[in-house]
């Protein structure tokens, strides 16, 4: 099938390339040309494992090329629209601007019977408005929403878990189009669930927003066990194991952030006001409000551990991206806590394997460098992004490199008795 993608960052360059690997012929599409150069040249201009592999196979086979040009759309059975809803810069709701752009520039280049599929994350009703762009073409409009995990995103777009198809009243043919689009995933098994456009729309919010309450729940146990003592790792571990709950996503630490999760409960919040619902899910201000907080403790921490004032120490920030296996720094807990460390007087020396560059683009003022370099001569060292080569690092040889063994773990991922046996000051958020 002929299929085009609009949109090429990271969640468009992913579905691209993950299309031709299924066999499809892609043409990917966007308005950067810095970006779509580097593309054509199989070089990501983010970091996700397996991406580069699959580019290079892509281009390679012919089926995926990439250009600036949306008239390259034109002849494509199905034209995928991946652009981004960053949140608006006033208020909380999401920006359409992109995703208005992109399907006005598209439908001179549609013709009747192909199929328009929306995979951004907009607010419900979005589809609906926009069909009526569509239509009069005489092509059809889904909407797919994308799950996808950064670090895992070629994965779960290759072999989803779930597929959801929004689309309007007795458009059968859309669906026959999407299971033809994901014949493999459709074939071995992959639940399929048809619905209306605005059950598609909430579905990722939704998602996103029980996800962000999971985690938000689990650091507000994390506030309540460090004033009784308590250790919130064991208390997850104890109250995952019910069925109901589960404990994927009971991490407590300094708190979830990227592209997705922060800004999607926020427009979620903002379109629930102003379709007069606002009281259905106000509780998500606090989810954010708890979020953010857990960023400021990590802060304090360190504070205190380092006697009541930060000014002049040196502070090793291990971690900057908002997650391991990603070069995302979106609304980072890390950059963010290491931004903070920074304006408190610290010297604070960063480092990530691969988030770096995109740090020192936002934040010049921050010192960075390798994994020894924050370490040689340290007052304090903060893990606040879970890399396995942090998490594996031995706390005896650590040791010899700093100047004062203080840790202040912020994903918990360390083992403090391990630690505190190679002779650290142990903080962990949460545990005692």
């Amino acid at each position: 099938m002929r299929i085009s993608v609009i949109g090429c960052g990271y969640l468009g360059a992913v579905h691209a390339a993950s299309m031709a690997s299924l066999g499809h012929d892609v043409v990917g599409i966007d308005v950067d040309a810095e970006k779509i150069e580097a593309l054509a040249a199989g070089r990501p201009p983010f970091y996700e494992p397996d991406l580069p592999e699959l580019l290079a196979g892509g281009l390679a086979s012919g089926r995926l090329r990439f250009s600036t040009d949306i008239a390259d759309a034109a002849g494509s059975l199905v034209h995928f629209v991946a652009v981004g809803t960053p949140q608006l810069r006033t208020g909380g709701g999401a920006d359409l601007t992109y995703v208005d752009a992109a399907f006005a520039s598209l439908m001179p280049h549609v013709a009747s019977g192909e199929l328009v599929v929306g995979k951004s994350t907009v607010p419900v009703g979005t589809a609906a408005r926009l069909a009526k762009l569509v239509e009069p073409t005489g092509a059809m409009l889904a909407w797919n929403p994308e799950f996808l995990r950064e670090g895992y995103a070629v994965k779960d777009t290759v072999t989803p878990d779930r597929l959801v198809y929004g689309i309007a009243d007795g458009q059968t043919a859309s669906v026959d189009l999407l299971n033809e689009v994901y014949a493999t995933a459709v074939s071995a098994g992959t639940p399929v669930v048809v619905t209306d456009y605005a059950t598609a729309e909430l579905v990722k919010v939704a998602a996103n927003a029980f996800l962000a309450t999971k985690i938000s729940f689990i650091n507000a146990m994390a506030e309540i066990a460090e004033v009784t003592g308590a250790d919130v790792t064991q208390l997850a571990d104890a109250i995952g194991y019910d069925v109901r709950i589960g404990r994927k996503f009971l991490n407590a630490g300094v708190g979830f952030g990227g592209g997705c999760l922060p800004k999607d409960i926020r427009a979620f919040t903002a379109r629930a006001e102003e379709l007069g619902r606002g009281e259905s899910v106000a509780f998500l201000k606090e989810v954010d409000a708890i979020n953010l907080r857990r960023r400021q403790r990590a802060v304090n921490m360190v504070v205190e551990e380092l006697g009541g004032s930060v000014f002049r120490k040196k502070v090793a920030v291990l971690g900057l991206a908002f997650k391991p296996d990603s070069d995302d720094v979106r609304d980072s807990p890390a950059l963010d806590v290491a931004v903070q460390l920074h304006g408190l007087g610290a010297h604070v020396v960063a480092t990530d394997p691969e988030a770096i560059p995109n740090s020192r683009r936002l934040h010049p003022q921050l010192s960075f460098g390798t994994l020894d370099e924050a370490l040689d001569g340290a007052d304090a060292v903060v893990l606040l992004t879970e890399w396995k080569q942090y998490r594996a690092l031995n706390p005896s040889s650590v040791a010899s490199k700093v100047a004062h063994p203080i840790l202040v773990d912020g994903r918990n991922a360390l083992d403090a008795d391990t630690w505190r046996a190679a002779g650290w000051t142990y903080r962990g958020l949460g545990r005692p």
